[in-house]
């Protein structure tokens, strides 16, 4: 069974996440991609250090956002459930999930059953996301002088341009 999101045709009848969804097949094996994947933007990788998330809290964040399909509906997997994933104990991911509330990552918030029994945590991400707004900014505006730069590199007369305006400056 096919796990995989459908997507609008474009006009050529081909969306691009249908393109997408080909290149990953091809990438990682049709098998491997029908067990599910995760969507996240590539600036969360990026920005590791800028957000100063070491590799056990990233790792955690990026757990949590695997759980995390809609929106409108936070994550809730259970501590042992992380713990398994991570390789690490309940009471480390408690500790890593306190420091990312703490940092403003994430928000733990308390579920309870009708009957009043506690139920897994529930966690709002909606601080990561925030966090994320606030660098692309900056990320995008080095992509786009790079991009430039890239794009001076190509044109024909590169090298003596930049000898001489170099020259002149001296």
């Amino acid at each position: 069974m096919d796990l995989r999101p459908e997507a609008e045709e474009t006009s050529r009848g081909v969306s691009r996440s249908q393109k997408s969804v080909r290149a990953s097949d091809r990438k990682w094996g049709r098998e491997v991609m029908n067990l599910g994947f995760c969507v996240l933007p590539s600036l969360l990788m990026r920005a590791q250090n800028r957000l100063g998330l070491n590799p056990t809290q990233l790792a955690l964040l990026l757990q949590l956002a695997d759980f995390w399909w809609e929106e409108d509906r936070k994550p809730f997997p259970s501590k042992k459930v992380l713990s398994t994933r991570l390789g690490i104990s309940e009471r480390q991911v408690q500790r890593y999930a306190r420091e990312l509330e703490q940092a403003g990552f994430l928000k733990r918030v308390q579920r309870y059953a009708p009957h009043g029994g506690k139920q897994t945590n529930t966690y709002d991400l909606a601080g990561l996301v925030a966090k994320l707004k606030d660098l692309e900014p900056e990320f995008r505006e080095v992509k786009e002088e790079t991009k430039s730069q890239n794009t001076s590199v190509q044109r024909r007369g590169y090298r003596t341009n930049k000898a001489a305006t170099q020259n002149s400056k001296s």
